[in-house]
């Protein structure tokens, strides 16, 4: 064994001169003042040609996979080995391998049930190695797929389908949800002293199907090229108190200074943010309902994150259907609902603007003094008196008609509007966390000019990308990895019982 090893590594002589070339190029660069730009490139080709040197001949090192003409299983099953060798082809960072090696099973034409080389290296199922799915995965829940393999032609000279980046995605994907599961809760030291629980959701434009397609190139009235589907993204997070005074939150949100002594204070900062999103969709005969999916999930991670006495506030917009499926997953007796303040003085600059000019400073003091009263825990006060102006004023029916549905939404959000004890707890009272979230997850990624996205391929890069924010990405490979090798090779121990004769 020990001179097979000698012999086989008698054949890295072409390394060692391709090293001696490496350096001699830069002593050459060095002396000529070649610009480095251009030694970059050069060194960079070198490292890779070594880099395929080096992997072709570890490769060739491992033979055959010739353990003998037959081979006994762990259960007694004595399988033979099958006369001609099978090839496979292995695409590493550094360039196809082809793989000739030989199988073990009862005859040619039937299922193979042992390959000893592919379960002594350990290789995937796909052609593609677990490094480069890795990088592919990585710049694709950033970048468009076309780009993706532009990025991997200029920087490693590789050639991949972008078709075959598609599948490379929605394989990776498959292994997210048990990921998921597997995670532990974080480290209570740090976690922050409020747990909060938000949600929302985002259109994603969809392909439509071809049997839907418009005949001809014009399209009727009123209908669209394209639909979105919706998703529904949800977050746990927790954060440290914050205690403030409306007159803090108003002269924050109008970016004015009256004179107090300003809060310097550091605002305290998101811990452990964990993503999930889902679409609903129909497959067969099951309903997937992404509320239901989301919430579902968000309640399983915060019973596992809460600690006893531990507040937990819900935060969200007026949606009314997140509110239904938080009182359904999420006891209300358990969590503080909060509706976004964001979203609350967005219905009063919409109030302000029906009595004034819009952009004028009467519309800003109108709003001004009205966000400081329900800060202060007086919306009742500012519905009454917003009906009252539509009296006095004489308001439009069409007017009137819009101002009725803003004190609706205030009315029926009311009990979600104590801001007074929210700021006086240190309560979080907007939700730029599940916002930012919704842009980045969703818009930055899947609604880019032209995109348009098939209900799996939308599921599977929400499911990496919401990975990929969390900074899960790395034990996401991990945990797929040792999953898929221990579904591959369940049996790979046997070659512990087994002397491999490496090539020379």
């Amino acid at each position: 064994m020990i001179m097979a090893e000698m012999a086989a590594f008698d054949n890295v002589k072409e390394l060692t001169e391709m090293a001696d070339d490496l350096a001699t190029f830069v002593r050459q660069a060095a002396v000529e003042g070649t610009a480095a730009h251009e030694v970059e490139k050069g060194v960079w080709q070198r490292v890779l040609a070594m880099g395929r040197q080096a992997t072709g001949h570890f490769l060739q090192m491992q033979g055959d996979g010739d353990v003998g003409e037959t081979i006994e299983m762990p259960d007694g099953e004595e399988l033979k080995r099958l006369p001609e060798p099978h090839q496979r082809t292995y695409h590493s960072i550094f360039g196809p391998f082809t793989l000739s090696r030989f199988v073990y099973g009862t005859r040619e034409g039937q299922r193979i049930d042992f390959v000893p080389l592919d379960a002594r290296l350990k290789l995937p199922e796909s052609e593609y190695s677990y490094v480069l799915q890795d990088w592919a995965g990585m710049l694709s829940v950033e970048h468009a797929f076309a780009r993706t393999a532009q990025t991997l032609e200029t920087i490693l000279g590789l050639s991949l389908p972008v078709d075959s980046l598609e599948r490379m995605n929605r394989k990776m994907a498959e292994s997210v949800e048990g990921f998921r599961s597997s995670l532990e809760k974080p480290p209570a030291e740090e976690e922050g002293e409020i747990l909060v629980v938000t949600a929302d959701g985002k259109g994603i434009p969809m392909r439509r199907p071809a049997d839907q397609r418009p005949v001809g190139a014009r399209r009727k009235k009123g209908e669209k090229a394209n639909k979105k589907q919706m998703a529904t993204i949800g977050c746990v997070y927790t954060v440290d108190p914050k205690h403030r005074t409306p007159e803090d939150v108003v002269e924050a949100l109008f970016r004015e200074c009256l004179g107090r002594q300003p809060d310097e204070s550091p605002e305290p900062v998101a811990q452990h943010k964990r993503l999930w999103s889902s679409l609903t969709y129909d497959e067969g005969d099951m309903h997937v309902d992404a509320e239901t999916e989301v919430f579902t999930w968000m309640a399983q991670e915060a019973d596992a994150r809460r600690r006893d006495g531990q507040p937990t506030v819900c935060l969200m917009d007026g949606q009314r259907s997140l509110w239904t499926s938080c009182a359904t997953h999420l006891p209300c007796e358990d969590v503080v609902e909060i509706l976004d303040l964001l979203h609350a003085t967005g219905y009063l600059w919409d109030a302000a603007y029906l009595f004034h000019a819009e952009g004028s400073g009467e519309a800003s003091a109108f709003v001004r003094n009205r966000t400081l009263r329900i800060l202060r825990g007086e919306v009742g006060y500012v519905i009454g008196g917003l009906r009252q102006m539509a009296t006095k004023r004489g308001l439009s029916a069409a007017k009137q008609k819009k101002l009725t549905q803003i004190c609706n939404y205030f009315h029926r959000n009311r009990n979600r509007m104590h801001y007074d004890e929210y700021l006086a707890a240190g309560f979080p009272i907007a939700s730029g966390v599940i916002e930012g979230a919704c842009r980045h997850l969703v818009k930055d990624r899947m609604e880019r000019a032209g995109m348009r996205w098939t209900i799996d391929g939308a599921q599977a890069m929400l499911n990496l990308r919401s990975t990929s924010i969390n900074d899960q990405w790395s034990p996401l490979q991990v945990h797929r990895i040792r999953q898929e090798t221990q579904r591959l090779y369940p049996q790979r121990q046997i070659l512990q019982q087994l002397t491999w004769q490496l090539a020379t």
